[in-house]
């Protein structure tokens, strides 16, 4: 079934499926697992009741023996060519977001899973939150390492930690890639953001990436790069600090993040995607809302790696027919909801970092959990059955009074606006509860222009005039 919220002339491959019926066979697996293994229906519980987040959301595979194909095929599912084990083949959907499937000879017990591993973002945090004392597969700097959680019944709970890598071999790491991995993790973390011209910045920005690139490979220098990126805007939002430590507790860090929002100016938004080119991440849809409500985005997706980024920008109605992810776009006389946050707080690629970062979560367990923390949720601007979508309370931020002179100075906004963001800030960022069902990979473009003309820092600074 295709979305009924597909972006206006998408490319057929964007035209995101709703695949329910794959989604309900895998969690009638991971369903068969939990009833067998007491230590991960616990675990479900907790994550349920303590984040506020799916088990299912967390699951990066399960084992099943090879009779599963052909049930496998019928919903949708593949195979896919990544490095794996003898004997085993490795399935996945290839237009939605679940978990991907081995199939194992001797694998099952019933039918069921003999095998289910969770993805946390640290597996050695995740370990020792639990008090597991499971020797580790693979040294620090491997792709991918794996430990034994709990045997129990005949079935296996695994974690396991990946480092922009899809395959399933535990292979060691090279002499020295350890100490590049933490260099270019050092590199990217020390990345000086301020400048004043914006265009030193840029330089400055893909001078570290060029010196991250030589250290590491590409896929590894994404998954260290949106480490980063999540870090910074966690410490300048109190919303994402709260469910943070309480994943924290758990030992899952930010594994169930769904994308990461960059709010761009028109001047700097090709820059930002040519740097999310070199590593690695490719164009999905655009969406052009310009006559709507004035803003664009592109949206781009590294699959093996598993970061997607919302990259926002101020459109005009006559720019929809251009590759505007590509083409430097013009200065407009006015500033729309996205121009002004990066006029007030600088672009989110420099100054300002993440506008927000979406994660999946259980939509209301987690409304009514962090409301219980004392963090409000905006209203839901998605609200269907297989996507649900609010911002929490935005953070509120002081502007830089040289900012302000100048945006008054070229017209931008309004004395009385100058004088409220002076006084009371401007709206920063948030935190985004989104619930997806059925793998909907997509996003409802309609809501997004709502929410976007709902967060315009005017409209917070008590003079929208």
């Amino acid at each position: 079934m295709a979305s009924p919220l597909a972006p206006v002339s998408p490319a057929p491959e964007f035209d995101w499926p709703l695949a329910y019926e794959a989604e309900r066979l895998l969690r009638r697996h991971v369903d068969a697992f939990l009833a067998r293994n007491a230590f991960a229906c616990g675990l479900a519980e907790r994550m349920r009741d303590e984040t506020g987040t799916d088990f299912y959301e967390w699951v990066d595979h399960v084992v099943l023996a090879p009779e599963h194909a052909a049930e496998l095929r019928a919903v949708g599912l593949v195979e896919e060519n990544v490095p794996a084990t003898s004997g085993t083949a490795v399935w996945h959907h290839p237009r939605a977001m679940m978990p991907r499937v081995l199939l194992r000879v001797g694998a099952g017990r019933e039918g069921g899973p003999s095998v289910l591993a969770v993805w946390p973002e640290s597996l050695v945090d995740f370990l020792a939150h639990h008090d597991i004392a499971a020797p580790v597969q693979g040294e620090f700097g491997s792709r991918l390492r794996r430990a034994l959680v709990a045997e129990e019944n005949g079935t296996r709970l695994e974690a396991v930690e990946r480092l922009g890598w899809r395959g399933f071999t535990v292979e060691p790491a090279t002499p020295g890639f350890a100490a590049a991995v933490a260099k270019a993790r050092e590199l990217f973390r020390a990345r000086r953001r301020h400048f004043a011209d914006d265009a030193e910045g840029v330089k400055h920005a893909f001078a570290v990436l060029d010196a991250v690139l030589a250290l590491v490979p590409r896929d590894v220098a994404c998954e260290l790069f949106f480490a980063e990126e999540r870090a910074f805007w966690e410490f300048r939002n109190r919303a994402a600090r709260v469910q943070r430590r309480r994943q924290d507790a758990l030992g899952l860090g930010w594994g169930n993040h769904d994308h990461h929002t960059f709010r761009c100016s028109r001047a700097r938004f090709p820059d930002v995607i040519e740097f999310l080119a070199r590593l690695g991440l490719g164009k999905r849809e655009r969406y052009y809302a310009g006559a709507e409500a004035g803003w664009g985005a592109q949206i781009m997706e590294s699959t093996v790696a598993g970061i997607v980024v919302f990259a926002d920008v101020d459109l005009q109605p006559g720019e929809i027919d251009i590759d505007f992810a590509k083409q430097r776009l013009p200065e407009l006389p006015t500033l729309g909801t996205v121009g002004l946050w990066c006029a007030l707080h600088g672009d989110s690629f420099l100054q300002a970092g993440m506008h927000h970062l979406e994660a999946r979560f259980d939509f209301v367990r987690l409304r009514d959990q962090l409301g219980a923390q004392g963090v409000a949720t905006m209203k839901p601007f998605s609200d269907f059955a297989f996507l649900k979508q609010a911002f929490t309370e935005g953070e509120r931020w002081p502007v830089r009074p040289e900012r302000v002179a100048e945006l008054l100075l070229r017209g931008m906004i309004t004395p009385e606006q100058a004088d409220g963001f002076l006084k009371n800030g401007a709206l920063g960022s948030h935190l985004e509860n989104l619930q997806r069902k059925g793998g909907f990979k997509g996003f409802n473009q309609k809501a997004v222009s709502a929410i976007i003309a709902a967060t315009d820092p005017r409209l917070a600074s008590g003079h929208s005039s």
